[in-house]
């Protein structure tokens, strides 16, 4: 294990890492139930898209743990998932097997982009600056997702405001986050993941822990059937591009689907393997310049890529790497071994299904604010003084938070980089890859606004 995984040369150890991968896991076994709560609404038999949703993350979390050796786990996205219902079926009127083919698709076109590179001269064109940028900045958006959880937030007429302290999960968060922050400074290990199990534990008196009704295990492999390869049938696949004048519209979605998978991968892996180290400097250098999969991210941007169109066989929406990967990193988590007890973790949850459930989200929101304040931390190498810099620096870092996307923020901080080299007579400073990336996000803009 020391040998395969590199422990030791990447500063970790076995207990770290299973700590880690624990950790992991809580912060995202959230995605067992909600992923065929929102994607049922669609028609697909809830048993079925629940283990698809376990087949996809146990798949794809393997793959990056035992190929690229880092510790990021894969689930099917939130934000992914929603497109796949309310735009693509409900608002555009495709099946949901239609839809489960173009992210297949969608899967097949990522996997094309980073054998061929594309990804990786997306990474390199993008300013250190603004790599620093989307670091920070995902660090307010995992925040702002551990506030939102908790309940803490409340949007009425629009407006963000503090909830009254008197809920008993508002509560729960509130010591929950105590206990963190007071094992973090006291320097005790595995304090992220010893937070989450004791705020559940604290939370049945509180009556926030309870175990949820979910459906049987044969049940699910029943229904299974029905999705499992449904992307390949008619409808599916076949009566995707049957008719001619869809085909514009299908088209559209399925850049929709890769543009938004691509980026949150990409975002992802800059703003936390940077500043944890998982990505080094000498990795960067080999990722510029090594052909094949040489680097650790040439390996995990293909894991990722992979990971999609495995999910659509299965049925399920885009499978992405997941942000909440940072829990665990912030844990102490270095290594490929974080990803397999994830994956692990995910194959009993399928048996265990009630009692993942009962961890709420009171228990993990904690984990995800004291991390997203870890990752702020790379705003300090963001030159605020220099406004041409901090302008599309701060649509970077701050626009994924507003927007819920970071996708979005990264769009924001090319778009304003963009504009602010033009208007400064420095167009040919912007790398070509950049420049293309920015005319395609404002396609996909308008492309939303029209669909």
């Amino acid at each position: 294990m020391e040998s395969f995984f590199k422990l030791k040369e990447n500063g970790t150890n076995v207990r770290t890492e299973v700590l880690a991968g624990l950790t992991t896991f809580f912060a995202m076994a959230y995605i067992i139930m909600v992923n065929p709560d929102m994607l049922s609404l669609s028609g697909m038999p809830w048993g079925a898209v629940f283990l698809a949703t376990i087949a996809a993350s146990i798949i794809g979390t393997l793959v990056m743990g035992l190929f690229a050796n880092v510790p990021y786990a894969q689930a099917p996205g939130m934000g992914l998932n929603a497109f796949f219902v309310f735009t693509v079926v409900f608002g555009l009127g495709f099946t949901w097997q239609e839809a489960l083919a173009m992210v297949f698709i969608c899967g097949v076109i990522n996997i094309l982009i980073t054998v061929t590179k594309v990804r990786k001269l997306i990474i390199k064109c993008i300013p250190e600056s603004l790599q620093n940028a989307i670091g920070g900045g995902i660090g307010i958006f995992i925040a702002y997702i551990g506030f939102q959880n908790a309940g803490l937030l409340s949007f009425e007429a629009g407006i963000p405001e503090l909830v009254a302290l008197n809920n008993p999960s508002v509560l729960l968060t509130l010591l929950g986050l105590a206990l963190t922050i007071i094992l973090l400074v006291k320097g005790v290990r595995g304090a992220i993941f010893i937070g989450i199990v004791v705020t559940t534990l604290l939370g049945i008196p509180f009556g926030v822990t309870q175990l949820g009704e979910t459906i049987s295990l044969s049940q699910a492999f029943s229904e299974l059937g029905t999705t499992f390869g449904a992307a390949f049938g008619n409808p599916g696949l076949l009566s995707l591009f049957s008719d001619a004048s869809k085909l514009p519209l299908v088209l559209m979605t399925i850049f929709a689907f890769s543009l938004s998978d691509t980026f949150d991968t990409i975002g992802t892996f800059i703003g936390t393997g940077r500043r944890a180290g998982i990505f080094t400097s000498e990795d960067m250098k080999a990722l510029e310049s090594g052909s094949g999969f040489k680097s650790k991210m040439d390996k995990a941007l293909f894991a990722d890529a992979t990971a999609t169109s495995i999910g659509a066989i299965f049925g399920t929406s885009n499978t992405t790497t997941y942000v909440e990967s940072a829990a665990g990193i912030g844990a102490g988590g270095r290594t490929g071994l974080t990803s397999v007890v994830v994956a692990a973790l995910f194959a009993l949850s399928a048996f265990f299904a009630p009692a993942i459930s009962a961890i709420p989200s009171a228990a993990t929101a904690p984990a995800l604010i004291i991390v997203g304040i870890m990752m702020l931390a790379s705003f300090r190498d963001v030159n605020w003084q220099d406004f041409e810099e901090a302008v599309p620096a701060f649509f970077a870092g701050v626009f994924m938070a507003l927007c819920y996307s970071i996708s979005y923020g990264i769009a924001g901080g090319f778009i304003f980089y963009t504009l602010v080299k033009i208007v400064r007579g420095e167009s040919k400073e912007i790398h070509p890859i950049l420049a293309i990336s920015t005319v395609l996000f404002i396609l996909n803009f308008i492309i939303m606004a029209v669909i």
